[in-house]
């Protein structure tokens, strides 16, 4: 089921969703990977929330099996690891999937990728993403990974 229900969230400062071409970066050492470190860094001492579709674990999951770096064992431990992620999941149903199929036809790209752009209008915030087909067709919706910015400790 998607949750919550109801209408949008009140958007919270330090709320995000994150798409897979960045937390793949968690994961394996690629360009801006550091920036993603840093993001996930904030997201594990509970600055910064993360809002994902639950796809997001099999996107990630088969970048890693397919880079061609990890072991049988290595890819079951990037699982456990990623499945202790306390992310905000969300199951693509309902309002989230009625949305990602009218941005998918409006914008002309997969309703997978346009679940990320949905549940950001869905929870008020942004899709950090490393995407250039995202930035491109939806630049009020997506930041960049490099243009993100850790939010100033109060």
């Amino acid at each position: 089921m998607e949750q919550p229900s109801g209408d949008k969230r009140v958007a919270k400062k330090n709320h995000f969703v994150v798409d897979s071409s960045v937390v793949v970066k968690w994961f394996l050492f690629e360009a801006s990977s550091d920036k993603a470190v840093e993001l996930r860094d904030e997201f594990a001492t509970g600055r910064l929330e993360l809002a994902v579709p639950s796809l997001l674990f099999y996107e990630v999951m088969n970048a890693l099996r397919f880079s061609g770096s990890f072991t049988r064992p290595e890819l079951i431990t990037a699982a456990r690891a990623l499945s202790r992620y306390r992310f905000d999941v969300w199951r693509p149903r309902g309002k989230l999937l009625e949305i990602s199929t009218e941005l998918s036809v409006e914008r002309d790209l997969t309703v997978y990728d346009s679940c990320y752009v949905a549940l950001a209008r869905r929870t008020n915030s942004k899709v950090v993403t490393e995407d250039g087909e995202l930035l491109g067709k939806f630049p009020s919706d997506a930041l960049a990974l490099s243009d993100f910015r850790v939010p100033e400790r109060k």
